[in-house]
């Protein structure tokens, strides 16, 4: 007889949680150790969408009862009331539920959660159309509509507003979050702690580096968390760190099945297992995944510098330039008149910069400065605070008081609308940059492949105050990311950005 494995016999009580296998009852899995605070933000969660829902349905009566259209107010209090604000909000509740809107995985960053609500809104509408007609319901459509529209929209503005909340929490008090044990190369490692710290709305907390390589060359480093040496089985290391997710880092996984064999390890502990490629600054929408046999690959397109929506990019940039400088043209009078009266000269300050393909071209801009700054410029390059190619001075002075405000308000870069309706701009783009500084090699060309922008992800995300590696970064990040829907986003931030002067000077 060959020989065989033995099998350890468990009793029945056991069945529920393998350590290493699927638990045989899913409603008894294991509860996650730490990160247990999407419980009671789903709790929030579907107090808030019910009355979202009840709220939606009291909208549309009061605004048809007044008006006398679709209502009957005698009958309506004995059955529209019951189904408009229990019946309506609990299949609100159910249909999110079904469509993953709960799902702790997408709660608290992206765009996944607000998409889950739209596709649970869709769900709804065609729910309610169909048992309208199947049961012969005789409704006002518009009523119908606008309790539908109302909630789907109450709905989207408590969520944004708990997530506000829940963004407050992670950045002041640090609660909220997931402690996280990266798994791999120290430097693979290093960068993903970088790339989590610039994000702590995302709220995951690294808390220890299991090395699977070259842990003899990182003693004695000085690294943000504990570094660890490699052994055979990891959940022991997570449970002395009380990690709830576990990051797989770049080629970690090298050894084939590795990654496989501990994603059983995990099964059944209320582990999360992420794998954070090597592939970074790439979003969602790029990345596709195509399982051939068993194997995941990452599909990566091409960023989308052409074709239609480049096009509609285009034109609604000059259109929106064009009415901005009709709209805004007694402004301009107002500026340039005050400019002359603070300090005399010319009231544009034209300077060439570079543009798409390396064109360059003159920007046009409201002048903040005295009229000899070029002069002065070279005595204070001791002075510089930016470690890259703009030349940044917090208290310059070089420019006038009116220049200051101009500055902090970003009225100074108006007239550059005018590059905008000329083609040499677009309204959302990476800053435009000297043309006198050299040449652009290496990543930073690649900014070159679109228009610069009057604004940008690099002014929403902190301006002058960020250093040069992170302006490139952001700017390569819109380059290979662009949509019109992040255009949009992005102008959307510029207004708080603005309004709150961060990072102008």
């Amino acid at each position: 007889m060959p020989e065989t494995e033995s099998f350890e016999i468990r009793p029945p009580q056991a069945e529920a949680a393998l350590p290493n296998g699927v638990p045989r009852n899913s409603w008894r899995r294991a509860r996650r150790r730490v990160s247990r605070w999407h419980r009671p933000y789903v709790a929030a969660l579907l107090l808030l969408d019910l009355g979202a829902a009840a709220l939606a349905s009291l909208t549309a009566i009061t605004a048809f009862t007044q008006a006398d259209a679709g209502f009957d107010t005698e009958t309506t209090d004995e059955w529209f009331l019951p189904i408009a604000f229990l019946a309506l909000p609990l299949a609100w509740v159910i249909m999110l539920w079904a469509n993953g809107a709960y799902d702790r995985r997408h709660l608290g960053l992206g765009t996944e959660e607000f998409k889950r609500v739209g596709r649970a809104a869709v769900a709804m509408a065609a729910t309610v159309s169909f048992v309208a007609f199947a049961m012969k319901i005789d409704l006002s459509r518009l009523s119908v509509a606008t309790a539908l529209v109302g909630a789907a929209v109450y709905i989207l503005i408590v969520r944004a507003l708990a997530r506000r909340a829940l963004h407050l929490m992670r950045r002041r008090n640090g609660t909220a979050t997931h402690r996280m044990l990266l798994v791999g190369t120290l430097p693979e490692a290093l960068e993903i702690c970088k790339a989590v710290a610039r994000t702590p709305a995302a709220g995951l907390v690294p808390v220890g580096i299991h090395l699977t390589d070259g842990y003899g060359a990182a003693r004695g480093l000085l690294t943000p968390v504990p570094v660890y040496p490699p052994r055979s089985e990891v959940l022991p290391l997570v449970k002395e760190l009380s990690a709830d997710t576990i990051a797989v880092c770049g080629s970690a996984s090298a050894e084939p099945g590795e990654l496989r064999r501990l994603a059983w390890q995990l099964e059944g502990s209320g582990v999360d297992l992420v794998v954070a490629p090597q592939l970074t600054d790439i979003a969602g929408p790029r990345v596709h995944v195509r399982p051939i046999e068993g194997l995941p690959l990452l599909h990566v397109e091409e960023p989308t510098l052409s074709g239609t929506a480049w096009l509609a990019k285009n034109l609604l940039d000059r259109l929106a330039a064009g009415t901005g400088l009709l709209l805004l043209a007694p402004l301009f009078a107002v500026v340039a008149i005050a400019i002359k009266i603070s300090d005399p000269g010319p009231v544009f300050f034209r300077q060439p910069r570079v543009g798409r393909e390396g064109r360059i071209f003159r920007v046009w801009k409201f002048r903040t400065m005295y009229t000899d700054a070029e002069e002065r410029r070279a005595a204070l390059l001791d002075q510089n605070e930016s470690d890259g190619h703009l030349f940044k001075i917090r208290q310059d002075p070089r420019v006038f008081p009116l220049g200051r405000l101009l500055r902090n308000s970003s009225i100074d870069e108006l007239p550059q609308l005018i590059n905008v309706v000329k083609g040499e701009m677009s309204l959302v783009g990476p800053r435009p940059l000297p043309a006198d500084d050299g040449d652009y090699l290496g990543d930073v060309r690649r900014r070159l492949l679109v228009r610069p922008g009057i604004t940008g992800l690099w002014q929403v995300s902190g301006r002058a105050d960020l250093s040069w590696d992170e302006a490139v970064r952001l700017d390569l990040y819109y380059v290979d990311n662009w949509s019109l829907a992040y255009d949009l986003s992005i102008l959307w931030r510029t207004v708080g950005v603005v309004i709150g002067r961060k990072g102008a000077y």
